[in-house]
């Protein structure tokens, strides 16, 4: 008898798995998303990134806006079953809404969060304002 491999994982309460996304060539953690069933298996069958945002409760396909998706070169699961890591090609190589490659940008030197890398691309130009 066969399972889904999406029984496998241990979903959350309320149906969702944490994600990190990784550059696949330089290890660079880029961002930290939520998952579902539907996005995850969206992701695997599109071979792009595709999220669940809590906060406007639907699908986010990363790049949807901006064009920087992020093509899956790997999907690992951990010990646990509880958190998915994601190595991807970051499109563009820009990973973060603030114009950054990575959403990891702010470090904690003498107590105060300093960002430690440059904006590539002006936020303004990469998504349609309102």
């Amino acid at each position: 008898m066969t399972t889904n491999w999406l029984d496998d994982i241990k979903w959350t309460q309320d149906g969702l798995i944490p994600v990190i996304a990784q550059q696949a060539f330089s290890g660079k953690v880029l961002m930290f998303a939520w998952m579902n069933r539907e996005s995850l298996q969206l992701s695997i069958d599109e071979g792009y990134a595709v999220y669940w945002s809590r906060s406007r409760q639907k699908l986010w396909r990363k790049g949807e806006e901006s064009g920087h998706r992020q093509k899956i070169v790997d999907v690992l699961l951990d010990c646990d079953e509880d958190v998915l890591l994601l190595k991807v090609e970051q499109e563009g190589g820009i990973a973060c809404h603030t114009g950054r490659e990575s959403c990891f940008y702010r470090q904690l030197n003498d107590g105060k969060w300093q960002a430690v890398e440059p904006v590539l691309k002006d936020p303004a130009t990469i998504y349609k304002q309102p």
